[in-house]
């Protein structure tokens, strides 16, 4: 008997010895984690503490080699690197009480080794409660009415983001002013998900049991009200994010087309930013605009000139045309200096080392043209 009882242990079942010796992270990883029941915010918080606090400190030991002396050195060291009390307390008395408490009861290990060993007080902090001005100042600060009337139910309430987030038109009774609260939505990161979503609702609040509470006759009002304005049905959210309605569509322009000027008389195009385009008339927009610029600084610099800078004075011809002007070209203006010489903007050529501010028109160009000529 003794020699068939060996027999059916020696595959690691119940009683064996053999289960003790895997590690603590082996039992934790393949064994309680995936195979215990627990909400899918607590799985997802459970993971996180102990990946980060618990398993690199007692993750390489076998399970059966754990001891209570090993709990205080590994609270030591977490006291050491400045964890909380509530870190503390949350990974000894919550994550390590229930690992070990079913490693006892499936007899991985002999021992509970949590047993017996305090932890650092956790201080109540009293709970701050904002001030009527406060509430003002953030009341006012919301975006639109539906924030507004969302807050105003919540300070009503006292519901839980969750729950109020969650609340459809058929919770409340306007008959009566009566709101079940009967279910609540989580957010999880998507690997705890059951499909892989970002939000889970919850056929339950917090408790794990449905609750009734009577609104004032004033937020009922503004709770229908919105109701009717949003024309919402009985499964309708009562506070969602509403979405504005889809843009007209834009006509997007041919790839080969981007960037470019309008087709000019002899079916050319100029590319935006370009002299090209500035020089042939097609476009002054900023860019054409400050390509011609970069051109006449850059010829600037080339030939030395600078702009000119003197007092200048219009004088005209006394045949009503302006002084200087070629026959046969639009009347152009001349500006003679205080020194004597000609400073012309439009119409003929400039002298050199004298340049205008102002920048010279496509008709100017073609006098110019003509009186060079």
């Amino acid at each position: 008997m003794a020699e068939g009882g060996g027999g059916a242990t020696a595959g690691g079942e119940s009683g064996d010895p053999a289960r003790g010796r895997q590690t603590f992270r082996t039992y934790v990883e393949e064994r309680w984690l995936p195979n215990h029941v627990l909400e899918p915010t607590t799985r997802e918080k459970y993971t996180y503490y102990l990946g980060a606090y618990v398993i690199p400190e007692l993750g390489p030991m076998r399970i059966a080699d754990i001891f209570p002396e090993h709990i205080r050195q590994w609270i030591t060291r977490m006291q050491r690197e400045g964890r909380s009390a509530w870190t503390i307390q949350y990974c000894k008395s919550s994550i390590l009480n229930s690992i070990f408490t079913t490693a006892l009861n499936d007899q991985v290990t002999y021992i509970h080794p949590c047993r017996g060993v305090r932890v650092p007080t956790v201080p109540a902090t009293p709970r701050t409660i904002i001030t009527p001005e406060q509430f003002s100042a953030i009341y006012d600060a919301l975006p639109d009415a539906d924030a507004q009337l969302l807050v105003e139910t919540a300070i009503e309430s006292g519901l839980r983001w969750g729950e109020l987030t969650e609340l459809r038109v058929r919770d409340l009774d306007l008959a009566t002013r009566m709101l079940t609260v009967s279910r609540k939505v989580i957010e999880l990161n998507r690997e705890f998900h059951p499909d892989g979503k970002r939000f889970l609702v919850k056929h339950y609040p917090k408790d794990k049991e449905y609750r009734r509470l009577k609104l004032s006759q004033q937020i009922v009002a503004k709770i229908k009200a919105h109701v009717t304005a949003q024309n919402l049905g009985p499964d309708s959210l009562l506070f969602a994010r509403r979405t504005a309605p889809p843009a007209e569509p834009r006509t997007v322009p041919e790839p080969g087309t981007l960037g470019l000027t309008a087709p000019s008389e002899a079916g050319r195009r100029y590319r935006h930013g370009t002299l090209s385009a500035y020089n042939a008339g097609r476009c002054r927009c900023e860019h054409c605009r400050g390509a011609f610029a970069r051109y006449r600084a850059k010829r600037r610099a080339a030939s030395g000139a600078s702009p000119c800078r003197r007092t200048c004075r219009t004088t005209s011809t006394s045949d009503g045309t302006s002084s200087g002007a070629v026959p046969g070209t639009p009347p152009a203006k001349l500006l003679i200096s205080a020194s004597g010489r000609a400073c012309t903007i439009f119409g003929t050529r400039m002298p050199p080392g004298c340049w205008p501010e102002a920048l010279i028109c496509r008709s100017s160009r073609s006098a110019s043209a003509t009186h060079r000529s």
